[in-house]
């Protein structure tokens, strides 16, 4: 399986940050599960000329990669050229600032996707594409939809494309499938994570490997497959033994192909 070219399955490479300081030992331990798609951190002490010489060395490629909203809104031309030189265009928004995501109002998310839809116009003229990545909170409502809603109604489809966390939607009391459903044509990638029964794994944020929590994927990957996903990217935030959880995710997914 493959997007045009990259990796179908890839990890976030988050889920593996508590192994080391070194990005290289973390790219090591990606391509020690099984990967060859990464979806990258935050790099500030890394070229863009050394971040690819790493994910080479490994035999990796970036599909994608978590950008701060610092790094776009303060230092956007810096930003471009590093992931330009990494060969990755998909620049995704991982975390609003606290006023934001602790704005209990529509307003507030109305003008963040007003922001977000300038900024992924600033990226699309440089050959790149922004997208927005959920947790939990973008599904409270508010006025008769849900915050989530609010951001990307005021954002063209062309300047901010979604990377919905199927985990966090449900953790926010929404319906994932429904919402990729709503969404199809506008989420190329898709974070899959896992929820455990309540009151397991309380240790590792109540989160399960992919597959072995209380998601639906059998229904889930046929859903996110005619919504358009390309890619499907395993993240853990808190795993008790990281190669392997994100190790054990990929070779479920890998036995579900036939639905993704």
């Amino acid at each position: 399986m493959s997007n045009n070219g990259k990796p179908a399955i890839a990890v976030q490479l988050y889920s593996l940050r508590h192994l080391s300081d070194s990005f290289a030992d973390i790219a090591a331990a990606a391509a020690a599960a099984g990967y060859k798609g990464v979806e990258l951190i935050h790099l500030p002490d890394h070229s863009g000329a050394e971040a690819k010489a790493v994910l080479d060395e490994h035999g990796l490629q970036a599909v994608s990669a978590h950008v701060p909203y610092q790094a776009l809104a303060e230092d956007f031309s810096a930003t471009v050229d590093f992931h330009r030189a990494v060969g990755n265009d998909l620049l995704i928004l991982p975390m609003p600032d606290p006023d934001v995501r602790n704005a209990a109002n529509a307003e507030t998310w109305r003008v963040f996707g007003q922001t977000l839809n300038e900024l992924g116009r600033r990226c699309r003229d440089e050959g790149m594409r922004l997208g927005y990545h959920n947790h939990a909170f973008e599904m409270a409502e508010y006025d008769g939809a849900r915050a989530i809603d609010w951001l990307l109604a005021n954002a063209e489809e062309e300047n901010l494309f979604w990377e919905p966390d199927l985990a966090w939607i449900t953790d926010g009391g929404a319906p994932p499938l429904d919402l990729v459903q709503k969404y199809a044509g506008r989420c190329p990638h898709v974070h899959a994570k896992d929820l455990a029964p309540a009151g397991e794994n309380e240790d590792q944020m109540g989160l399960a490997d992919v597959g072995y929590g209380k998601l639906d994927w059998d229904a889930l990957l046929p859903a996110c497959k005619a919504a358009g996903a390309e890619c499907y990217i395993v993240e853990h935030d808190l795993p008790k033994d990281p190669v392997a959880s994100v190790r054990r995710s990929r070779e479920f997914l890998v036995s579900r192909a036939e639905l993704m």
